[in-house]
């Protein structure tokens, strides 16, 4: 009998992170693949991605729509009961052996929570992590705490989900999956990303991505308006945005956006989705990536481009030399962009090592997850003291 694995998606970049895991899993024989679609991929505000994973052909058992309509705290929790409300029933109707959850979201807490009382073991990749900005922290750990199989992106993380009390055989540090879905893609050339995206690179370009600060009360529209300010002067210098996930106030720095790209289109576009081959060639050919994004901490160090992170978003993650970490502050962010743009430190980076790569991780994932037993064994769990050696 296959071993049906059911993978949860809700944002753009998770599938992108995903895709190589889910084709993998779909080519092996002895695996029924399981697909339960949710969160921004449902919404047209970020452009209806779910028809992306069904373009690369995925059969979705369920699409779960969690009714992202607002962005504010009681909304974010309204849907946060939907989802765990729709997950349980997709899980009775499947049925899977295991279900397999990336990150930290605030979906992919409710898809947690309601696997762990469906009975049906978890196996959670990108744990141990630390994002002190936001609220993913505090999801991230619990995910882990209702996991049983744990995939880590860099050994630092591996240590840190056995503090939290899992055993050290059930976890495992095969690298962060990006690297799977970056040496997978075939980036388009400089010239080919200007026609698809219409727009034309100048002597600088620089990626922009910025989320909220979840953690914090009513920051992000300043944070982002300084961040806005201090790129407005620069000289030969185009702009692309992707816009912001649906996190507490991620509607009011998406309108920024649409403002500032309007007034000032003839070096700036935003796009709410670009797709995973659009989005890595754009990683490769800028100059620097800017904002506070997971991507310019995990991603961009593997092209080699530089990261410029600004708050505390994410505080806590390992870093590469690549990344430059600033304040919220117009002052902060321009220094830190002048030592981007400066030769000695472009020099300076090109050979730094990267924590997080490694060759075939999707690929390790699966073998790992095939060897596991489905049901109570794996679901009872022994707290792990680090008093232990390991």
């Amino acid at each position: 009998m296959k071993k049906k694995i059911c993978v949860v998606t809700g944002s753009r970049a998770e599938y992108w992170l995903l895709k190589p895991l889910m084709e993998e899993l779909k080519r092996d024989k002895s695996i029924a693949l399981q697909t339960l679609v949710t969160g921004m991929h449902l919404s047209s505000d970020f452009g209806l991605t779910y028809k992306n994973i069904e373009k690369d052909g995925f059969y979705i058992n369920k699409k779960i729509d969690i009714k992202l309509d607002s962005d504010t705290s009681p909304g974010i929790a309204k849907s946060m009961g939907l989802a765990l409300e729709e997950f349980a029933k997709a899980y009775d109707k499947l049925w899977p052996d295991i279900v397999v959850l990336l990150g930290d979201r605030f979906e992919i807490f409710a898809a947690a929570s309601a696997a762990h009382i469906s009975r049906i073991p978890i196996a959670h990749i990108n744990g141990g992590e630390v994002t002190e900005g936001a609220f993913d922290d505090a999801f991230r750990h619990s995910i882990t705490k209702m996991s049983s199989l744990h995939f880590t992106s860099a050994n630092e993380y591996r240590k840190r989900v056995i503090q939290l009390g899992e055993r050290p055989s059930t976890v495992f540090n095969v690298g962060a999956i990006a690297s799977d879905s970056i040496r997978k893609t075939k980036c388009l050339a400089r010239k080919e990303l200007e026609r698809e995206l219409n727009f034309k690179f100048n002597k600088q370009n620089i990626l922009i991505t910025f989320h909220p600060v979840t953690l914090e009360h009513n920051t992000s529209e300043i944070q982002f308006k300084n961040l806005l300010n201090a790129i407005d002067k620069l000289k030969d210098t185009h702009f692309i945005f992707t816009k912001a996930n649906a996190d507490t106030g991620g509607k009011a720095i998406n309108r920024m956006i649409d403002e500032y790209v309007s007034k000032n289109y003839f070096r700036a576009r935003a796009f709410a989705s670009l797709g995973h081959v659009k989005y890595f060639s754009l990683i490769k050919v800028v100059d620097v990536v800017l904002g506070n994004s997971s991507s310019g901490v995990i991603e961009a160090p593997i092209f080699k481009t530089i990261t410029v992170n600004v708050g505390d978003r994410q505080k806590g993650r390992l870093k590469t030399k690549s990344i430059i970490d600033c304040k919220p502050v117009k002052s902060s962010i321009q220094k830190a962009l002048r030592i981007a743009f400066s030769k000695k430190f472009k020099t300076a980076v090109k050979n730094a090592s990267n924590p997080y790569y490694k060759n075939n991780v999707s690929a390790n994932i699966i073998k790992i997850m095939k060897k596991f037993p489905s049901g109570g064994n794996i679901l009872k769990k022994q707290f792990f003291d680090i008093r232990h050696k390991f």
